[in-house]
């Protein structure tokens, strides 16, 4: 049987899955990602969850992928700078060290152009020439189809929309600019403005289903409070929407694709967040018909990243050049 693992790397998480070409998964598990122990470390537990997981399945994969959170050097299979890890990872030569543990090639990729590319192999990429898709998280990540190949760009960096400037004297944004769309509609932007309204009294349906306790406030609670009556969160969700919006209008004018696909945890929000988006995108685009333009939460929901990781062991990258990839699975300059 011709299998693939795939691996996504996350802050507290590390995703693990065996599948076929088709993206059928045979075996998949989680595991902590633990990184206060070291690169090492962490790739030795993945190693042993993938040689477990084949082994369950008896099975072996023909390649392995891997979505990383931050800049990764693709040609050399290594990590540049996660920002979010402990050292981080500067120049962890990931390749080297897992490759021999698992027995089969390993490729890398940044962790959301990975979750683009799980969209574009096995979600709603399969009926579009041209797509974006945003992953809205902690952060907003991003990645770019165009003409069926994801583009990369020469450091496998394209596609960061989260780093729009919105508001241009807007709130400051981990990447130092001021007024990102990451700032203003991630998350975690999301979620502290739900916590400021509930500790003004501004949110009472809020402050009952967490019990005040700020930590418990998240997206997912907030869509909750709006549905029952919370009309500052659901006009917070809104006004978060409408800046996604215009981060969407701007890619639109500037790539005109067939669709635009909102994933991450946020995305769960729902109507309320869609309904925003899509009326500021037919408010703001004026030079091009907007009717034609899908805006869809991803088919895939949280397994995009590591069905994701696994087209890209399919595909495998590995050559130098890699600033667009082909859905052949031929790298193409």
């Amino acid at each position: 049987m011709d299998v693939y693992a795939g691996v996504d790397l996350g802050g507290t998480a590390v995703k693990c899955a065996i599948a076929q070409r088709d993206g059928r998964i045979l075996a998949e598990e989680s595991i902590p990602t633990q990184s206060h122990q070291g690169p090492e470390a962490v790739l030795a537990r993945i190693a042993q969850t993938v040689a477990r997981l084949a082994e369950a399945g008896g099975v072996r994969p023909s390649g392995l992928g891997m979505g990383i959170p931050g800049l990764v050097d693709l040609a050399a299979g290594r990590t540049r700078f996660l920002p979010n890890f402990p050292g981080h990872w500067r120049d962890v030569p990931v390749r080297d060290l897992l490759a021999p543990q698992v027995h089969c090639p390993v490729f890398l990729l940044n962790d959301v152009r990975t979750a683009t590319l799980g969209e574009l192999t096995f979600g709603h990429g399969r009926q579009c020439d041209t797509m974006v898709f945003f992953a809205i998280g902690t952060g907003i990540g991003g990645g770019v189809v165009v003409e069926g190949k994801l583009r990369l760009g020469p450091l496998g960096a394209a596609g960061e929309l989260g780093h729009h400037t919105i508001l241009p004297d807007g709130p400051r944004c981990g990447c130092g600019n001021r007024g990102c769309l990451e700032a203003l509609a991630s998350a975690s932007a999301i979620a502290a403005e739900g916590v400021r309204l509930m500790l003004i009294g501004q949110a009472p349906k809020l402050h009952e289903l967490t019990g005040g306790d700020a930590g418990r406030v998240t997206t997912k609670t907030m869509a909750e409070a709006a549905r029952h009556g919370d009309t500052r969160i659901a006009e917070a969700i809104t006004r978060a929407g409408e800046y996604l919006g215009i981060g969407v209008a701007n890619v639109v004018v500037t790539l005109h694709p067939d669709l635009v696909v909102l994933g991450g945890g946020a995305a769960a929000i729902g109507e309320l967040l869609f309904d925003a988006v899509r009326r500021t995108v037919a408010a703001r685009v004026g030079m091009i018909p907007t009717d034609g333009i899908r805006i869809e939460p991803s088919l895939l929901g949280d397994k995009a990243g590591v069905l994701g990781a696994v087209a890209l062991a399919m595909r495998g990258y590995h050559r130098s050049d890699t600033s667009t990839v082909s859905p052949s699975g031929t790298t193409v300059s």
